[in-house]
Protein backbone atom coordinates (compact mmCIF):
# COMPACT_ATOMS: atom_id res chain seq x y z
CA UNK A 1 0.00 0.00 0.00
CA UNK A 2 1.20 3.70 -0.71
CA UNK A 3 2.49 5.62 2.29
CA UNK A 4 0.93 8.64 1.87
CA UNK A 5 1.35 11.98 4.26
CA UNK A 6 -2.79 11.73 6.12
CA UNK A 7 -4.96 14.63 4.53
CA UNK A 8 -7.80 15.50 6.98
CA UNK A 9 -11.32 16.86 6.61
CA UNK A 10 -14.06 17.55 9.10
CA UNK A 11 -17.36 17.43 8.32
CA UNK A 12 -20.40 17.68 10.10
CA UNK A 13 -24.04 15.16 9.24
CA UNK A 14 -26.69 17.29 10.59
CA UNK A 15 -28.79 14.49 10.66
CA UNK A 16 -29.85 10.43 9.03
CA UNK A 17 -30.43 12.33 5.67
CA UNK A 18 -26.56 13.60 5.37
CA UNK A 19 -25.06 10.71 5.85
CA UNK A 20 -26.95 8.88 3.16
CA UNK A 21 -25.83 11.54 0.89
CA UNK A 22 -22.43 11.28 1.79
CA UNK A 23 -22.81 7.35 1.32
CA UNK A 24 -24.13 7.83 -1.98
CA UNK A 25 -21.13 10.81 -3.26
CA UNK A 26 -18.59 7.88 -1.54
CA UNK A 27 -20.66 5.36 -3.94
CA UNK A 28 -20.11 7.01 -7.44
CA UNK A 29 -16.24 7.18 -6.58
CA UNK A 30 -14.53 4.80 -8.97
CA UNK A 31 -11.66 3.76 -7.00
CA UNK A 32 -14.17 2.72 -4.26
CA UNK A 33 -14.01 -0.75 -4.91
CA UNK A 34 -10.61 -1.43 -3.85
CA UNK A 35 -10.45 0.37 -0.61
CA UNK A 36 -10.38 -0.19 3.07
CA UNK A 37 -12.22 1.83 5.09
CA UNK A 38 -11.52 1.91 9.29
CA UNK A 39 -14.84 3.07 11.12
CA UNK A 40 -14.31 4.27 14.54
CA UNK A 41 -16.63 6.02 16.77
CA UNK A 42 -18.39 4.85 20.03
CA UNK A 43 -21.24 2.69 19.91
CA UNK A 44 -24.12 4.30 19.05
CA UNK A 45 -22.32 6.58 16.93
CA UNK A 46 -23.50 5.64 13.60
CA UNK A 47 -20.65 3.34 11.86
CA UNK A 48 -23.63 0.28 10.90
CA UNK A 49 -25.97 3.01 9.60
CA UNK A 50 -23.48 4.34 7.05
CA UNK A 51 -22.47 1.53 5.88
CA UNK A 52 -26.09 0.21 5.20
CA UNK A 53 -26.44 3.87 3.22
CA UNK A 54 -23.33 3.03 1.59
CA UNK A 55 -24.29 -0.62 0.39
CA UNK A 56 -27.30 0.45 -0.69
CA UNK A 57 -26.29 3.42 -2.65
CA UNK A 58 -23.51 0.89 -4.09
CA UNK A 59 -26.35 -1.79 -5.19
CA UNK A 60 -26.70 -4.14 -2.97
CA UNK A 61 -30.71 -5.12 -2.30
CA UNK A 62 -32.49 -6.42 0.77
CA UNK A 63 -31.65 -6.50 4.39
CA UNK A 64 -28.38 -5.13 5.57
CA UNK A 65 -27.33 -7.12 8.81
CA UNK A 66 -24.82 -5.64 11.48
CA UNK A 67 -21.67 -8.39 11.04
CA UNK A 68 -21.46 -8.00 15.26
CA UNK A 69 -21.87 -11.24 15.90
CA UNK A 70 -20.23 -13.29 12.58
CA UNK A 71 -17.64 -10.89 12.38
CA UNK A 72 -17.65 -10.61 8.62
CA UNK A 73 -20.69 -10.05 6.36
CA UNK A 74 -19.77 -10.42 2.68
CA UNK A 75 -21.73 -8.93 -0.04
CA UNK A 76 -21.26 -10.31 -4.02
CA UNK A 77 -22.62 -7.43 -6.48
CA UNK A 78 -21.82 -8.26 -10.15
CA UNK A 79 -18.58 -6.42 -10.71
CA UNK A 80 -17.27 -5.79 -6.60
CA UNK A 81 -16.92 -8.17 -3.84
CA UNK A 82 -17.36 -6.07 -0.37
CA UNK A 83 -16.78 -7.18 3.02
CA UNK A 84 -18.41 -5.71 6.00
CA UNK A 85 -16.43 -6.61 9.12
CA UNK A 86 -17.45 -5.87 12.58
CA UNK A 87 -14.28 -6.60 15.08
CA UNK A 88 -16.31 -5.49 17.93
CA UNK A 89 -16.33 -9.10 19.66
CA UNK A 90 -13.40 -9.86 17.84
CA UNK A 91 -10.75 -11.47 20.88
CA UNK A 92 -8.98 -14.48 19.73
CA UNK A 93 -6.27 -13.57 17.08
CA UNK A 94 -6.22 -17.31 15.95
CA UNK A 95 -9.68 -16.53 14.82
CA UNK A 96 -7.83 -14.27 11.88
CA UNK A 97 -5.94 -17.15 10.17
CA UNK A 98 -9.18 -19.64 10.92
CA UNK A 99 -11.73 -17.21 9.03
CA UNK A 100 -9.34 -16.74 6.38
CA UNK A 101 -9.36 -13.05 6.79
CA UNK A 102 -5.77 -12.95 5.88
CA UNK A 103 -7.00 -13.79 1.93
CA UNK A 104 -10.18 -11.55 2.49
CA UNK A 105 -7.84 -8.76 2.79
CA UNK A 106 -5.11 -9.23 0.41
CA UNK A 107 -7.95 -9.85 -2.61
CA UNK A 108 -9.61 -7.28 -4.53
CA UNK A 109 -13.14 -5.42 -3.42
CA UNK A 110 -14.27 -3.20 -0.71
CA UNK A 111 -13.71 -3.60 2.93
CA UNK A 112 -15.22 -1.72 5.48
CA UNK A 113 -13.70 -2.85 9.56
CA UNK A 114 -15.61 -1.67 12.46
CA UNK A 115 -13.53 -1.93 15.80
CA UNK A 116 -10.16 -2.04 13.52
CA UNK A 117 -7.95 -1.32 17.19
CA UNK A 118 -9.66 -4.83 17.82
CA UNK A 119 -7.92 -6.49 15.46
CA UNK A 120 -4.74 -3.94 15.73
CA UNK A 121 -1.33 -5.75 14.06
CA UNK A 122 -3.34 -8.05 11.68
CA UNK A 123 -5.48 -5.52 9.60
CA UNK A 124 -3.64 -3.88 6.67
CA UNK A 125 -3.50 -0.09 6.99
CA UNK A 126 -6.45 1.42 6.16
CA UNK A 127 -7.05 4.01 3.00
CA UNK A 128 -9.80 5.78 4.70
CA UNK A 129 -10.32 6.20 8.13
CA UNK A 130 -13.74 7.57 9.03
CA UNK A 131 -14.11 8.50 12.95
CA UNK A 132 -18.04 9.59 13.90
CA UNK A 133 -18.78 10.69 17.08
CA UNK A 134 -22.26 12.02 18.04
CA UNK A 135 -23.08 15.87 18.59
CA UNK A 136 -26.30 16.00 19.37
CA UNK A 137 -29.30 12.94 19.22
CA UNK A 138 -29.33 13.03 14.98
CA UNK A 139 -25.79 15.27 13.98
CA UNK A 140 -22.52 13.18 13.76
CA UNK A 141 -18.73 15.54 14.22
CA UNK A 142 -17.04 13.22 11.59
CA UNK A 143 -13.26 13.39 10.58
CA UNK A 144 -12.32 11.91 7.55
CA UNK A 145 -8.14 10.73 7.15
CA UNK A 146 -6.71 9.62 3.91
CA UNK A 147 -3.88 7.21 4.81
CA UNK A 148 -3.31 6.72 1.72
CA UNK A 149 -2.90 7.46 -2.32
CA UNK A 150 -6.11 5.60 -2.86
CA UNK A 151 -7.40 7.42 0.36
CA UNK A 152 -6.32 11.11 -1.04
CA UNK A 153 -7.98 10.20 -4.49
CA UNK A 154 -11.67 9.33 -2.69
CA UNK A 155 -11.61 12.70 -0.63
CA UNK A 156 -10.32 14.38 -3.76
CA UNK A 157 -13.70 12.88 -5.30
CA UNK A 158 -16.01 14.09 -2.81
CA UNK A 159 -14.93 17.98 -3.20
CA UNK A 160 -17.88 19.56 -3.75
CA UNK A 161 -20.61 16.72 -3.70
CA UNK A 162 -22.89 18.65 -1.68
CA UNK A 163 -22.89 15.81 0.65
CA UNK A 164 -21.82 17.40 3.98
CA UNK A 165 -20.91 20.53 5.34
CA UNK A 166 -17.34 21.46 6.45
CA UNK A 167 -17.37 22.03 9.89
CA UNK A 168 -15.89 25.44 10.46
Amino acid sequence: MDRHPPIVKTLCWQDEAATRAFAQALARQPQLGRALIALRGDLGAGKTTFVRHLLHALGVRGRIKSPTYAVVEPYELPTLAIWHFDFYRFSDPREWEDAGFRDIFASPGLKLVEWPDKAAGMLPSPDLTIHMSCSSEDAREVTLTAESALGAGLLKGMRGNGAAQDRP
